[in-house]
């Protein structure tokens, strides 16, 4: 990885948009898996006797182990659920597809500065990046990383580590309120990624609903600059 420059060596990012290095969830901010993962986790709440409906808003942004193991449904082995899920899911990834201009934003950072921190395991993480055509980053955090996944910090604070940065130079695009909540509780800024949300989200964040309204250049300090595209408005 390149050498960046000392914090004492150039100004710290402001908050009109200078970071040290982006941190991407996956599914929901840089990728829609929707249909996939509700084909699977579907099947697996009817079998379980569960309110299908009900149930599957629950499973985006945390652990799949985690997941089920807050059900705390009686005689289920969360670990060994959360497998089965997993391996289905890797083999079904029918229709996974891009956020509107995730591609050319992801590609366009420099990769040392840039990470995906995602709660899905890194085989399945994997299966569903490739099946978007999106790239596969040098780091990559995932469910297997951790002790603790989402809302807890753990998964954003190893990455910026793994980055070689601090925690509060980076910018977190998430989707789903537990990771927001991980976001913010490692001290990062957060932008948050509406795409696929069915419903509006009260946030104090500002909001992009594709990448298309913003674009990102590295300067000459060694920070990414966030700006709005010339297109569209960046937030709300």
């Amino acid at each position: 990885m390149p050498a960046l420059p000392s914090p004492s060596a150039v100004p710290p990012p402001s908050a009109a948009g200078r970071y040290r290095a982006f941190l991407f969830d996956m599914d929901g901010t840089v990728i829609n898996s929707i249909a996939a993962a509700e084909r699977i986790w579907g099947t697996w709440a009817q079998r379980q006797g569960l309110d299908v409906a009900a149930f599957l808003p629950t499973i985006h942004g945390a652990r799949s182990v985690d997941t089920i193991a807050r059900l705390a449904l009686p005689g289920v082995d969360a670990q060994r659920e959360s497998q089965g899920i997993t391996d289905a899911e890797i083999v079904d990834v029918e229709g996974i597809i891009e956020i509107a201009g995730a591609l050319r934003f992801l590609t366009s950072l420099p990769p040392a500065q840039w990470a995906i921190v995602t709660s899905a395991p890194r085989a399945l993480a994997t299966a569903r990046l490739k099946a978007a055509g999106m790239p596969i980053p040098a780091v990559m955090v995932t469910a297997e990383d951790v002790k603790a996944g989402k809302p807890k910090p753990d998964c954003y604070l190893l990455a910026a580590e793994k980055l070689g940065v601090a925690p509060g130079d980076c910018l977190v695009f998430e989707d789903a309120s537990v990771g927001i909540e991980a976001g913010e509780a490692a001290g990062a800024q957060v932008m948050v990624v509406t795409a696929t949300h069915a419903h509006p989200l009260a946030t104090r964040h500002p909001v992009i609903d594709s990448y298309d309204s913003i674009v990102a250049t590295a300067d000459g300090d060694g920070f990414i600059v966030l700006s709005e595209s010339a297109a569209a408005p960046a937030t709300r």
